[in-house]
């Protein structure tokens, strides 16, 4: 029988994947952004791959979504799985606010707003609305990733930041609005009702899955990196300003 704690380790590997092209992004962010050395994450294949990154992170957020909504429907009903997603949900803003505080306090110009924990809590509380709603999640995915594509030359007020919508002299080091990253999130939601009917892998990934070969250390390295992500995210960027700029040094 599968329980609420059992993990799946190929979900702990892609999301390890992610953690580790995040920090390698992250390291060569600030090294830009503090000037230490002219390489250009802004544009290129640097920007190419940290959407990338981003895109891994929350199409897992998705999946990892239908598993955990499905395992606890067992045991709850509508109104309690949805107060169970909003107190999770509020909890990562309450994260992310803090973190829009220190990043305030650090940088002032560029601070966050509205980064990926943002988006993360409010696609956990907005995501039972797409449960056991396959086709939704998948075609509203869609459109929100057109109209995101759609905004991305439109200007206006602050207010509208979370939808896409920033002044002309708005700037952030970590910014990632509801259109069009949402998207990636129900893309995941469909994902995860796809592969993992139930809470459970289906038969086409099981046979997928026992036909490959994972390196063992790697795969129990970025496994731990997975299970650990939130800590991670929280804790890379203080490590890395602090390993760039010693104050030994």
């Amino acid at each position: 029988m599968t329980t609420i704690q059992e993990r799946f380790f190929e979900i702990d590997q892609m999301r390890g994947l992610a953690v580790i092209m995040m920090v390698l992004y992250h390291v060569l962010f600030d090294v830009y952004f503090f000037n230490i050395y002219p390489v250009d994450v802004t544009s290129g294949f640097w920007k190419i791959f940290a959407m990338v990154t981003a895109s891994l992170f929350l199409l897992l957020v998705g999946v990892s979504f239908t598993i955990s909504a499905a395992r606890a429907e067992v045991a709850m009903d509508g109104r309690s799985l949805f107060l169970k997603f909003l107190k999770r949900g509020i909890f990562i803003l309450l994260i992310a606010a803090l973190i829009t505080v220190v990043t305030w306090w650090y940088l002032r110009e560029g601070y966050i707003i509205f980064g990926i924990l943002h988006l993360i809590g409010i696609s956990i509380i907005i995501a039972p609305f797409f449960f056991h709603r396959r086709l939704l999640s998948l075609f509203g995915g869609l459109l929100f990733i057109v109209v995101g594509i759609l905004l991305q030359t439109v200007r206006g007020p602050f207010f509208l930041l979370p939808l896409g919508i920033y002044p002309e002299s708005f700037f952030s080091v970590d910014y990632t609005p509801i259109f069009p990253w949402f998207g990636l999130v129900l893309l995941g939601i469909y994902l995860g009702e796809l592969l993992y009917p139930g809470g459970k892998r289906s038969d086409i990934l099981q046979k997928f899955l026992n036909r490959i070969k994972f390196p063992e250390l790697p795969g129990k390295t970025s496994a731990f990196l997975g299970r650990h992500s939130l800590a991670i995210y929280i804790l890379h960027q203080p490590v890395i300003i602090l390993l760039l700029h010693p104050p030994w040094g």
